[in-house]
């Protein structure tokens, strides 16, 4: 056997296993091969999506199960030892953990950077491999984690029989928590990005914690009644009886999981302070849900529950921890112990990545004045002032404005999909329903088909909330689109949403990144992979904070600032006892208070238009690109290429031009979008050619033709050459991806020929066949 024929594959099984089982570690247990990190970043084109290259170590080791402690990149023996040390060094810190080996079947590079004789790397033959004891009394030595410590940190985690396992930012967070805990910590914020698998996190935290017996009764805190129900009957299930839900004001003693809208417990009069009937150290660990809302403001009802309950370990849970000059989450928690961010997820490939459609109005832009002693639709005369985009919809109502944003939502959905889950943000309840009636009056077919098509969910209707449910559930068609104002903005996991409309001021970016997350869940089985915003009051421009998806937002203002710092906006809720949603269910301006019969001025005869409209794209970074399309392909191409004739080379050479395209489509080159551009009946090779080259594009048909021009069938029989002219007619129509593959032949026209077998019998065999393909892509691509 000769060493350095074998693969890459063949070295781990002949030589990297055996010496790892010969080490002691356990094969079923502790060794996970070829173990998936991430799922690579989904890259969009058009309509249409891909996935870019997803990180896969070669070993995972695994102290005990989801307890990784090492990570080996395994090379062919035509590499040296070292040579994948970087590419595993990559993977172990993605992992947390400290040790990271290298091998091509001659032996291991170990990388320790724990090492406490400073000599980090240092080569190892195949039978000095480390045991699991050896690393783990390293790790443990370090860290200065004592045997009682040890007990908790390795409790196992819940499994339920079906091999699923946390991703690796998941458990990263719930060992780091275990393990800070285990040290004393109390207090504990951890920031995962909304879709990450918050709760799921919880779970198994709580799950170790109660299981090694370390906390006995713990409290779940939420501020919605949906929130914690989706709680009990997904992720915490596994509780079973020990599980309740605090409800009716009553407090009963008997179980140890205890989960709880913090409005439940609360109140204005003592005796609705239910909590209190708990003493404070009933509860030895509170997790609070969403802790950006609430439980940072110093006077708010969840820092009472705190403050009461301080002897207990508290974690909060944000995907946007809040920091303003009144309210603050790490005043109270400290630093955030893990973050995982929305841009980390999307490229890691476990979050949907984002289309922008930016439409601005023309009111929005120029503002609006009315005649003086304009009469508004209800009789009253409306102040003379001008009113522009943040008066729109709370002190002034434009009425053919609503119809114009129903109208281009609508013309999106027609162009895509009728039934893609929508939800519509809105100024206020009103908006809302404005929104809701426009929205069914431009679908009016598929309302009068059913009249949940459109609905209307916001705290203050029953008949909407009940349906929030059928929204958020893939399985239920309806309802379609939602329209709302602050109700969905958090804690609604709607999988499936692919449109996201904002048609509301958004000056917090705690809330602008709050409503994003409801667009970020990817769900493969529906075809959700990637979502679109749809902004017709320049919220996106958000995205431009440079704290926008990073650490932690941290405002400093001084005290004597002229410029007013916007009030934290009191989220809708599911109980009657929350106060009033401002702009909402009471009117605060001053010109209204003196007027309160008057709520907002509503107008119907004035017109509005579109001033702007375009599609913003981001690169394969997540980075917005603001140069044009084709500048922004050409300087990509000549990153990749350095002349046209390198292209060229590339392309001839390639036996699937597929492979090629979809490299280009992972570095951002947008094909469907610049086809739209350009010329849709072009080839992707003649639209790179034109834009990097200013090589004059030839259309598929035109290429089609020239093959046939030269006669290029004459040399195959005539069953074979009627297979080569339907493929040619195949490329006309649908580009060059599609006559690669053997799976053509089993539609029509082809299946008139003869099964694929036949047909391919008909070329002299299946490699010949291949040939005839490669030799008629050559035609089609020559000068």
């Amino acid at each position: 056997m000769n060493k350095r024929e074998l693969s890459e594959r063949d070295i781990c099984t002949k030589f990297i296993t055996p010496a790892l089982e010969k080490a002691g570690w356990d094969l079923a247990t502790q060794i996970r091969e070829e173990f998936s990190l991430t799922k690579g970043r989904v890259v969009v084109r058009g309509q249409l999506h891909t996935r870019a290259q997803s990180k896969r170590a070669d070993y995972v080791l695994f102290y005990k199960p989801n307890i990784p402690i090492a990570v080996i990149e395994a090379k062919d023996n035509t590499h040296s030892v070292t040579d994948g040390i970087q590419q595993g060094l990559e993977y172990a810190n993605l992992l947390g953990v400290p040790f990271a080996f290298s091998s091509n079947g001659d032996g291991f590079l170990f990388h320790n950077k724990i090492a406490p004789d400073n000599i980090i790397e240092r080569e190892l033959s195949l039978d000095e491999f480390p045991s699991p004891e050896t690393l783990w009394s390293m790790w443990t030595a370090h860290k200065g984690i004592s045997k009682e410590q040890e007990s908790l940190i390795t409790q196992d985690y819940f499994s339920d029989g079906s091999n699923r396992t946390p991703h690796y930012y998941q458990a990263l967070a719930i060992n780091i928590t275990i393990e800070a805990i285990a040290r004393g910590q109390n207090r504990i914020l951890l920031v995962m990005a909304t879709g990450t698998g918050k709760t799921f996190t919880a779970f198994q935290i709580i799950w170790r914690l109660w299981k090694s017996k370390t906390k006995k009764r713990i409290l779940f805190l939420a501020d919605r009644n949906i929130l914690v129900d989706q709680t009990m009957t997904n992720d915490f299930k596994p509780f079973g009886s020990a599980m309740t839900k605090i409800q009716k004001r009553q407090a009963n003693k008997s179980y140890e999981i205890y989960l709880s809208l913090y409005q439940a417990v609360t109140g204005n009069e003592e005796e609705r302070n239910i909590y209190k009937q708990f003493s404070p150290t009933f509860f030895d660990l509170v997790i609070i849900d969403e802790c950006h809302r609430g439980s940072a403001a110093e006077d708010s009802a969840w820092r009472q529950i705190l403050e009461y309950f301080s002897s207990a370990t508290q974690i909060g849970l944000t995907a946007t921890p809040k920091e303003t000059k009144d309210v603050s989450n790490s005043d109270y928690f400290g630093d955030p112990l893990y973050t995982y961010s929305l841009r980390q997820g999307i490229e890691d490939g476990f979050l949907a990545p984002y289309k922008v459609v930016r439409i601005d109005i023309d009111k929005d832009l120029t503002g609006w004045r009315p005649d003086k002693g304009k009469i508004d639709k209800h009789g009253n005369e409306i102040e003379d002032r001008i009113y522009n985009q943040k008066d729109f919809d709370k002190k002034l109502v434009l009425e053919k404005r609503t119809e114009l944003v129903a109208r281009k939502i609508s013309e999106f959905l027609k162009q895509t999909n009728r039934f893609d889950k929508t939800i519509v943000f809105c100024d206020n309840i009103d908006h809302a329903e404005r929104m809701r009636q426009a929205l069914i009056n431009e679908n009016a077919d598929l309302s009068a088909q059913n009249s949940k098509y459109v609905m209307r969910i916001t705290g203050d209707n029953e008949e909407g909330k009940i349906e929030l449910d059928n929204f958020i559930f893939p399985e239920s068609k309806y309802p379609v689109i939602a329209t709302t104002s602050k109700l969905m903005t958090t804690g609604v996991d709607a999988q499936t949403c692919k449109l996201i409309v904002l048609d509301q001021r958004i000056q917090s970016i705690t809330e602008f990144k709050q409503i994003i997350g409801r667009g970020t869940r990817i769900n493969e089985d529906y075809n959700k992979f990637f979502f679109t915003i749809m902004d017709f009051k320049k919220a996106t421009e958000l995205f431009a904070d440079p704290d926008f998806d990073g650490d932690p937002v941290v405002v400093y203002r001084p005290k004597n600032e002229d410029s007013p710092v916007p009030p934290d906006v009191v989220p809708e809720s599911d109980v009657s006892q929350q106060p009033p949603v401002s702009g909402e269910t009471t009117v605060t301006d001053s010109y209204f208070s003196e007027n309160p019969i008057i709520r907002r001025y509503v107008v119907s005869d004035v017109d509005v238009s579109v001033a702007a409209e375009r599609v913003q794209y981001f690169d394969a970074d997540g980075k917005l690109i603001t140069e044009s399309l084709k500048d922004f392909t050409r300087k990509t191409l000549n990153k990749e290429f350095s002349s046209l004739d390198e292209f060229l080379s590339r392309w001839n050479s390639s036996e699937k031009k597929q492979a090629i395209l979809e490299e280009l489509a992972n570095e951002g080159i947008f094909f469907e979008a610049l086809a739209e551009e350009i010329g849709k009946d072009l080839d992707p090779f003649d639209i790179v050619c034109h834009i990097a080259w200013d090589a004059p594009p030839l259309t598929r048909k035109e290429r089609a033709e020239n093959v046939r021009k030269r006669n290029y069938f004459t040399k195959y029989g005539e069953q074979a050459r009627k297979v080569l002219d339907a493929l040619l007619n195949k490329y006309s129509d649908e580009g060059v991806v599609h006559i690669e593959e053997t799976q053509i032949l089993t539609i029509t026209p082809f299946s008139d020929f003869g099964t694929p077998f036949e047909i391919i019998r008909a070329f002299g065999g299946l490699e010949k066949y291949q040939q005839a393909i490669v030799e008629l892509e050559q035609a089609l691509y020559c000068a």
